[in-house]
């Protein structure tokens, strides 16, 4: 099979995408694009671009060594089996589901993730925040049943490939929301605008890449709400458009916790979620939204609201 890479091909489109969405802003929502915000987006994807090409060998090389003991074998031209690609494309999803929802849970894959949430505006852009130490991070793990269920490598690249060109168009606020039969089943600017949120209600919310349905499943999902405006961004903002900082300003946090915490927590500062703490200093995702439900009265139970007006009910992202 030749090689081929979707994003390759969907690069000019991510282009034009997102000058189209700037024109779009320029004269329905200039809050929407800060031009210093922007160029740090677009330094990620590169950085992105380039760690890839350094570190993907990597897990390129575990994946062909783990696909020697597959259970199954699709054959030598694995590539025209026209069933296995819809299926592997599923599982990549519920693969990605978890992987995702770990990177928001384990501090240690949390250090890679937080780059792309660490922009305080929502647009295509941020789309392009992409991690440059994801490799150090291992989630590569993850996908390693479905090379040994006898998926290639190369499916499975190609696969996760189309999943990443799915998730771009998702991170805008130009598009209010889709058809409801469409919004039930697939991951939406919507449902990703509640992913990208800090209020305490939205908080590790809508881990899907391309099917919501493995929230709705798992337990972890929240509509948008009329009623409150998205604030963006992570907990604690960087407050700077200093590039490495923002690449590895949780890298160098955590290093300092595990380096002046007691042994005996020293592993659980790599292992714990974000925010945790011996001392119970800090605050997980936890333990702010337990805090916001017994100051609020809410709940987990969120009802359907109507469709509205993205810029007027939410307003400047903070």
């Amino acid at each position: 099979m030749p090689e081929f890479s979707p994003t390759q091909f969907a690069v000019p489109l991510f282009v034009v995408a997102v000058l189209a969405e700037m024109l779009w802003a320029r004269f329905r929502a200039p809050e929407k694009y800060e031009p210093m915000d922007t160029l740090v987006s677009l330094a990620f994807g590169l950085g992105s671009t380039v760690a890839g090409a350094l570190f993907g060998g990597f897990a390129l090389y575990v994946f062909i060594a783990a696909y020697e003991y597959r259970l199954f074998d699709l054959g030598p031209e694995w590539w025209i089996v026209w069933w296995a690609w819809p299926l592997v494309f599923i599982l990549d999803d519920l693969k990605y589901y978890w992987v995702h929802r770990a990177g928001h849970r384990i501090r240690w894959m949390w250090a890679s993730h937080v780059n792309h949430h660490s922009s305080q505006h929502y647009n295509l852009s941020t789309a392009l925040r992409q991690s440059w130490t994801g490799s150090f991070t291992f989630g590569l793990l993850f996908a390693l049943p479905l090379v040994l269920l006898g998926f290639h490598p190369a499916m499975i690249a190609i696969v996760g490939g189309f999943n990443l060109i799915y998730q771009f168009w998702i991170h805008t606020e130009a598009i209010d929301r889709m058809p409801r039969w469409f919004e039930a089943v697939m991951n939406t600017p919507s449902h990703h605008r509640v992913h990208h949120a800090t209020n305490p209600r939205y908080l590790d919310r809508n881990y899907a890449g391309v099917f919501i349905i493995w929230d709705k499943m798992f337990g972890t999902f929240e509509a948008e709400r009329d009623d409150e405006k998205i604030r963006y961004g992570i907990i604690k903002q960087l407050g700077s458009f200093n590039l490495l900082w923002a690449v590895f300003h949780e890298w160098i946090g955590m290093i300092t916790d595990i380096w002046r915490s007691p042994w005996k927590h020293k592993l659980s500062y790599l292992l714990r979620p974000p925010g945790w703490s011996h001392d119970g200093s800090r605050e997980t995702s936890d333990t702010i939204r337990e805090r916001w439900r017994a100051r609020t009265g809410q709940s987990d139970a969120v009802k359907p609201v109507a469709s509205r007006n993205p810029i007027e009910s939410q307003g400047e992202a903070a």
